[in-house]
């Protein structure tokens, strides 16, 4: 340091009052002073604070090392309920699946049922239908022939009556002949041939 510099910093020291040395001196003198009036006192708080950080950096490790085992057997526990619980919504989605294809094979076994049957109903539909219009032809052929049978028996039954009517019946001219007879016996003018002689 120069001169110059050295004067420069010099009104700033005796501003002060004071110099870097007796400074120095002073701050010795006040340690010296508080080694002698508290230094066991300080020694012992040293030796309390140097236990205490151990006591402390110790159970702060034992908690950290405490909280790690918990936070590991919480994260075991997690893991294997998350498990578990991925193995049972595994195993109830195969179930539904399982479910759902027996659903679908009932429903596709009782849809081919349902059309076979309908196709049996169908078929016995048509048979029977068949039947019927069989049934209902030979009825009708038979009543066909009962009504042309009757037919016949009643017009061979009016022939034979008309027949006797006509045979049994006076003819209309001896009919006349007959009334007129006695029309004149009844008037007295009938004249029998040959009663004249």
């Amino acid at each position: 340091m120069n001169e110059s510099e050295q004067s420069a910093n010099a009104p700033a020291n005796d501003a002060e009052g004071r110099t870097p040395q007796v400074m120095q001196s002073g701050a010795g003198n006040v340690d010296k002073i508080r080694d002698i009036l508290f230094g066991t006192q300080m020694r012992d708080y040293d030796t309390r604070f140097s236990r205490l950080e151990e006591t402390v950096a110790k159970e702060t490790a034992e908690i950290r090392d405490s909280s790690r085992r918990r936070l590991d057997q919480l994260e075991q526990y997690i893991k294997r309920e998350f498990e578990a619980l991925e193995l049972r919504i595994k195993a109830e989605r195969e179930e539904r699946a399982e479910a759902g294809s027996q659903s679908s094979r009932e429903l596709k076994e009782l849809g081919e049922a349902l059309t076979r049957r309908l196709r049996e109903l169908d078929d016995r539909g048509v048979g029977v239908e068949r039947d019927l219009r069989k049934h209902l032809l030979q009825q009708s052929k038979d009543l066909s022939d009962q009504m042309q049978q009757r037919h016949d028996e009643v017009s061979t039954l009016l022939e034979r009556r008309f027949q006797e009517l006509r045979h049994g019946k006076t003819d209309r001219a001896a009919l006349a002949t007959l009334f007129t007879e006695v029309a004149l016996r009844l008037n007295d003018q009938f004249q029998i041939p040959g009663a004249e002689e």
